[in-house]
């Protein structure tokens, strides 16, 4: 089979050879951009005269007939073509001939490469976009469904100070919100046009570089012909940001893996998402939760894998960068199954209200509040710190709560204790006195799900 590059050589290519540079047994899911930019690309090359208007539409329409074919699973795909452009272009050519040799005019496969990889991404960040939004969504619906529910807050996993449960939950919107951001920010990046800078001078024919940048939904052209064909930097970006969308979704099934244990029992996992043992039927695993955090590995793994790669590489392109698309469809497929699930799983999630509040006032979840209480009444942040800590080793070793202690007992602690205190004992009591923005008390927690409820829609 014909090489497009096969001009100057007197041999043919080793089996061998082709079998280890083809990409098209991972590449072929990019048919879709790529006849978007051939399209675009097309449109340019008449507009500037290079083509007829009738070669211009025998291409597109084509082009499309090609799509269909791809799509339909009727595209026959050969090693011997190397890659999805070379395919769609030998197709092109078979069916129209010299018309469809015009195509590839003022422009090489390195912007070409670069063009479908940034729509692509550019998609695909536009997608992740909407699945980010549907956890957020699923997020707020639990605060409604979870409203007015008290748990301990940890910090080293250790009981630490009371808040709602829709604060937890709305932890997690504002996590995934700087990921929605940090995607965002990167599609700006991406959405500049490497298109029609050909191998890596440019080019001596009359392009229209903007016309394809508009065309193709660029914000504006890359600026440097030398810098197209070498830079995957939009790529690293975008890994990167897969990598802490993923980190998020692993700290939250953790958490909710550890809630599913017997030993905490503070969630009830639907049947749906979980699976049993071989052997134990009692067992109930919380395996959709693990895999997502296992998962993270595969997403996280692509970001060295894509420094490496292009580590020392010397300016333009290079054949290294053929296997980019291994890292960056690897992370993309990764974190896609998982955000898919996640929602469906936030949703039909239980908290075992009875066993949470049967243990809320375990661990002294009030001590902080007592010692605002005493900074309140005038006392130094470090002497109110001790006199707490003193208390709650009074009540560890009595096996009593700081809400049974007597006021008799308490002033002997400290005299400016007065029987106020009792309104702010106790974990739900320590929980209201919670009224600094962006704290875990009802009036914070309230206005922020209202917030979150406009901006999800």
């Amino acid at each position: 089979m014909a090489k497009a590059w096969g001009g100057r050589f007197q041999q043919a290519t080793d089996p061998r050879v082709e079998a280890f540079t083809e990409s098209i047994s991972f590449d072929a899911r990019l048919y879709e951009v790529d006849i978007r930019g051939s399209q675009a690309h097309a449109r340019m090359l008449a507009s500037v005269r290079i083509l007829t208007e009738e070669e211009r539409d025998q291409i597109c329409s084509v082009l499309d007939q090609i799509r269909s074919e791809i799509a339909a699973g009727q595209f026959r795909f050969t090693a011997e073509l190397e890659d999805i452009h070379m395919h769609i272009e030998s197709a092109l050519i078979a069916r129209i001939g010299d018309v469809g040799r015009k195509l590839h005019t003022g422009r090489s496969r390195n912007d070409q490469v670069s063009t479908d990889l940034k729509l692509y991404v550019r998609d695909a960040i536009d997608q992740l976009d909407g699945l980010l939004a549907e956890i957020q969504r699923a997020f707020v619906g639990r605060c409604e469904y979870d409203a007015g529910v008290v748990i301990p807050g940890y910090t080293h996993l250790q009981r630490a100070q009371p808040v709602l449960a829709a604060h937890y939950w709305l932890a997690y919107c504002e996590k995934f919100q700087r990921d929605r951001e940090r995607l965002a920010d990167c599609r700006k990046r991406v959405n500049i046009s490497p298109l029609g800078a050909a191998a890596l001078a440019g080019t001596s024919l009359p392009i229209n570089r903007e016309m394809t940048a508009q065309l193709l939904g660029f914000d504006s052209v890359a600026a440097n012909s030398l810098d197209v064909s070498s830079d995957r930097d939009y790529l690293v970006e975008f890994v990167f940001c897969l990598s802490v969308i993923s980190a998020h979704l692993s700290t939250w099934c953790e958490e909710w893996i550890i809630w599913f244990t017997t030993e905490f029992g503070f969630l009830k996992l639907p049947d749906a998402y979980t699976t049993g043992s071989s052997i134990m039927p009692q067992k109930r695993n919380p395996d959709v939760l693990e895999l997502i955090r296992g998962r993270t590995a595969r997403v996280m793994a692509s970001v060295p894998q894509l420094l490496i790669l292009i580590k020392s590489l010397p300016m333009a392109y290079n054949r290294d960068l053929q296997e980019d698309k291994l890292a960056m469809f690897t992370a993309l497929d990764s974190l896609s199954a998982c955000l898919e699930l996640a929602p469906s799983v936030i949703a039909g999630a239980e908290l075992n209200v009875k066993k949470i509040e049967s243990r809320l006032e375990d661990g002294f979840l009030d001590a902080t509040a007592l010692m605002e209480y005493l900074i309140r009444k005038g006392v130094p942040m470090r002497t109110g710190h001790e006199t707490v800590g003193q208390l709650v080793a009074k009540c560890d070793a009595a096996g009593c709560r700081l809400a049974d202690l007597s006021l008799v007992e308490l002033q002997a602690a400290c005299s400016c204790i007065s029987d106020d205190v009792y309104q702010i004992l106790g974990a739900r009591n320590a929980m209201k006195a919670l009224c600094s923005y962006g704290s875990g008390g009802e009036a914070s927690v309230s206005a922020r799900l209202d917030e979150w409820r406009k901006r999800l829609g």
